[in-house]
């Protein structure tokens, strides 16, 4: 007690009886300090769970891990290795609790702080017995043979992928995102690979036929961000302007090399001068270094010193469109980004993995205006951000923005189209809500105060309320904390063609009440002019008074900025008109807006296909002909009955190859050429496709490189050309890539025109130790449930639908949703539904998280049952 007064008079009270009760409770509010509440028992379950995760952040300081891997040569040898973590443990109420996702006999010996113990593996943790343990500095050494489950193994090279729970299927550790450590690696591996990780290279010393590589300590990091890359890989280092980045590549295309390298460092460094300016923080580790992996699961991963991408998304030869090389600078942009956001700041909790990657994602976005000052930013925003969260946020299976986890193992179906797309629509609105300034003000302030530590949704809310007259914690609970989006629907009133009234009303599509206050404009189009209506709607009712007074319009076209989020009206008699709207992002959005109320069954679908296939032929603008020719092919293959496809396929085809030869941009050829290999059918059409595929035909300004000749061949062989085996063996010799050779032999029997030998095939998917290189397995599915061979497909999605729950076990995040949206995504027939129908009466108590993964992909499904034709 600090209080000597206050302990001489409970002395006196002790003497007095009748005090005695007043004493216990006096001892009880000043001598005892309040603790935390801790579960009265800490049960060993499998994962990460919350509880756990809370007690250990308290448990345990100052962690460290020295590994030391030995890679041998035959790709089926274990990978000794050994592990050193030392860390201050600041609590031994309970045991010390490391996570180790692996079967107890690939551990060897366990030493706590010099002493031999026994090895205790219980449900995927590795107990130390806190007897063996000290309040302070302690160190435990453990020998083991390295899990394998994200340890990505091929005969040439390998790679670690440990997000969000996976550093414990490779080593002993205690895998949370707010328990950062720092790291010493040492690998041993064949001479002639290269080695990349999070710290420098100290070392190197070769003995025989293998090097041992040893590095520095690293910076401080989460579990998931610890990875390294080894192989035989080819590497260029650059200095574009702050200082040395490695890069490990494999591609072997000389053009693509040459075209692309340059560049590939380049964005890194304009991403990095643009963050250090905005964030107001200095780059905050000591390199960054990168590699491209062929068969990479993800477009990037944002690891420490060492971000992993893949290949394809990199590589890029002379020819390709604006929109590819949009696209590549922005994967750059966002993974530097999440050295700031989410590297250098990292959630508490992966409930709050939405905020990395919306940061990664808005950064990025801002980090594009400098480096292609030509393009229309605020266009390419809508574009790449409201079509995707629009397909998940409309389904059954939407949720918010911020989800609930209480345990880190169901980490991985947190991600989706949610988080990477409506969360940057969000934040949008939230910096025209705080203006720009005080938004940038805020994030700075953000990353000063949680650098190298870890921040949650609440504490950035702290922050920006402080710079706003807005409640931010309010404004953001429906944005964030809810699913879903309104349904607006107009009524303008008028009197002898003066308007009298217009008011907009917004509902939630799911029924449940909630407002989304946000802001957009609204176009009275008239024939010689157009007035902009500029909206602000806080209410289920506003009342835009502007209109009053004004002409009655020829046309409306809501949320013409872009700007607003929800599903706005469309007057059917006039969609014919959207390819006229002359501002782009006008006209985008009109674009978007027309599919997502053709979804809600207002308009028919041969009408709508016929406004896309109509707006590719007049589109003049890249970005948003990128769109409107993808809705054509998805409208073609899952909305038109095949009544309705054998009506308009020869005025398609013919369309589509006008175009083709017609004299568009170069970067416009490309996109067409891609809806016409998809949709072409006809006799003459398929075989149009096989003339450009053995180079008879020669398009002009359509310039294909390898790839494109491989696809083609994948789509004469689904389309059952005469010739197809053939063309199929030919384009193996075409090959020059010997990774990208190696995918297209193991993809061939998923191209085979015999039935069983698909079958065979299929069902060899379903053991996992066929799924390791999950890009190609989605390529098979999307062959094997081609909408053309679906009648011999279907029998496989009961499977399909079976093996969800082990695929979220064994494979990464992302995962799950597209081995579904692979198979059954991809069908809209009523069999398909009722084989779905089934699946869920036969499982009620189906894991709510990919329940939801179902519902987004199986989405198409539903609606298909009641578009009308």
């Amino acid at each position: 007690m600090s209080n000597p007064f206050l302990f001489l008079l409970l002395i006196y009270l002790s003497y007095m009886k009748k005090y005695t009760l007043l004493v216990l409770l006096a001892l009880t509010l000043v001598g005892c300090p309040q603790k935390k509440e801790r579960p009265t028992t800490l049960p060993i379950e499998k994962g990460i769970s919350l509880n756990l995760a809370n007690y250990r952040k308290e448990q345990i300081k100052d962690l460290h891990y020295a590994l030391d891997f030995s890679i041998p040569k035959n790709l089926e040898d274990p990978i000794p290795t050994t592990l050193t973590i030392t860390a201050y443990i600041a609590d031994l109420q309970y045991d010390l609790i490391l996570d180790f996702n692996e079967d107890k006999d690939h551990l060897k010996t366990l030493s706590v702080n010099g002493v031999n113990t026994p090895i205790n593996h219980t449900n995927e943790h590795l107990i130390i017995d806190s007897n063996a343990l000290i309040i302070g500095e302690n160190k435990i050494d453990i020998s083991f043979n390295a899990g394998e489950l994200s340890l990505n193994r091929n005969k040439e090279f390998l790679y670690t992928l440990l997000v969000p729970d996976r550093a414990s299927t490779l080593f002993p550790c205690l895998d949370q995102p707010n328990l950062k450590a720092t790291y010493d690696l040492t690998i041993t591996a064949p001479k002639d690979w290269k080695v990349l990780c999070g710290g420098t290279e100290k070392a190197k010393i070769e003995k025989e036929e293998y090097t041992t590589h040893t590095f520095n300590t690293t910076d401080k990091m989460s579990t998931y961000l610890f990875s390294f890359v080894a192989g035989k890989f080819s590497e260029e280092i650059k200095n574009p302007g702050a200082f040395d980045m490695r890069f490990l590549y494999r591609e072997n295309n000389k053009e693509k090399i040459a075209e692309s390298t340059n560049e590939i460092f380049n964005i890194h460094q304009q991403s990095l001068d643009f963050l250090i300016d905005y964030t107001d923080y200095k780059f905050p580790f000591q390199k960054m270094d990168f590699a491209s992996i062929p068969p990479f699961q993800y477009g990037g991963m944002e690891h420490v010193g060492a971000i992993q991408y893949r290949e394809s998304s990199l590589f890029l030869d002379k020819n390709a469109t604006q929109n590819q090389k949009l696209s590549r600078a922005k994967l750059i942009a966002h993974e530097t980004s999440h050295m700031w956001f989410g590297d250098l700041v990292t959630m508490q909790w992966f409930n709050d993995v939405w905020m990395k990657e919306v940061f990664a994602n808005f950064m990025a976005d801002k980090i594009m205006n400098p480096i292609f000052p030509d393009i229309d930013h605020q266009l390419k925003f809508m574009m790449t951000h409201y079509p995707s969260a629009y397909s998940e946020d409309r389904t059954k299976g939407t949720n918010p923005i911020r989800q609930n986890l209480d345990n880190l193992k169901n980490a991985g179906s947190l991600y989706g189209r949610i988080i990477y797309n409506k969360a940057p629509i969000m934040m949008q609105q939230l910096e025209a809500v705080l203006g720009k300034d005080a938004f940038k003000e805020g994030m700075q302030e953000y990353i000063k105060t949680y650098a190298d530590g870890n921040a949650d949704w609440n504490d950035l809310v702290s922050i920006l309320d402080k710079k706003s007259d807005v409640d931010i914690k309010n404004w953001s609970d429906v944005w964030v904390n809810q699913s879903g989006r309104p349904v607006f629907t107009g009524n303008l009133m008028s009197y002898e063609d003066k308007i009298t009234s217009f008011t907009l009303t917004q509902k939630s599509e799911d029924g449940i009440h909630k407002i989304w206050p946000q802001t957009f404009t609204i176009q009275f189009v008239y024939k010689d002019s157009i007035k902009t209506l500029n909206v602000a709607t806080n209410s289920e009712t506003l009342e835009i008074k502007e209109a009053v007074g004004l002409a009655k319009p020829e046309q409306i076209i809501y949320n013409a900025n872009g700007f607003g989020y929800g599903v706005f009206p469309v007057d059917a008699a006039s969609i014919s008109k959207i390819k006229d709207i002359k501002d782009d992002t006008a006209r985008a959005y009109s674009y978007i807006n027309l599919y997502e109320v053709f979804l809600n069954n207002k308009v028919p679908a041969l009408d709508t296909y016929n406004v896309f296939l109509n707006g590719m032929a007049s589109e003049k603008n890249e970005l948003i002909l990128d769109y409107v020719s993808s809705r054509t092919r998805d409208l073609y293959w899952s909305f038109l009955s095949e009544k309705s496809k054998k009506e308009i396929q020869t005025t398609t085809e013919g369309t589509l190859f006008a175009l083709l030869k017609s004299n568009t941009p170069a970067s416009f050829k490309k996109t067409i050429f891609n809806v016409y290999k998809s949709i072409v059918r006809s006799p003459k059409g398929v075989a149009n496709l096989y003339a450009i595929w053995n180079k008879e035909v020669n398009i002009p300004k359509l310039f294909l490189n390898e790839d494109d000749y491989t696809s083609i061949a994948a789509e004469l062989a689904i389309k059952q050309y005469a010739k197809a085996a053939d063309v199929l063996k030919e384009q193996e010799t075409r090959i020059t890539n010997p990774d990208k050779l190696e995918r297209f032999k193991w993809l061939q029997p998923s191209l085979s025109n015999t039935t069983t030998e698909r079958d065979a095939f299929m069902v060899s998917l379903f053991d996992a130790k066929n799924r390791e290189k999950e890009s190609w397995v989605l390529a098979a599915l999307g062959y094997i449930h081609h909408p053309l061979r679906q009648n011999e497909s279907k029998k496989h999605l009961k499977e399909c639908l079976n093996k969800l729950e082990e695929i979220q076990l064994t494979g990464d995040i992302f995962f799950p949703k597209n081995w579904l949206a692979s198979s059954i995504g991809q069908y809209t027939s009523k069999d398909a539904y009722q084989i779905l129908e089934d699946f869920l009466a036969k499982n009620p108590n189906f894991n709510p998280i990919l329940l939801k993964k179902l519902l987004q992909t199986t989405d198409d499904l539903e609606k298909a049952q009641t578009i009308k034709l």
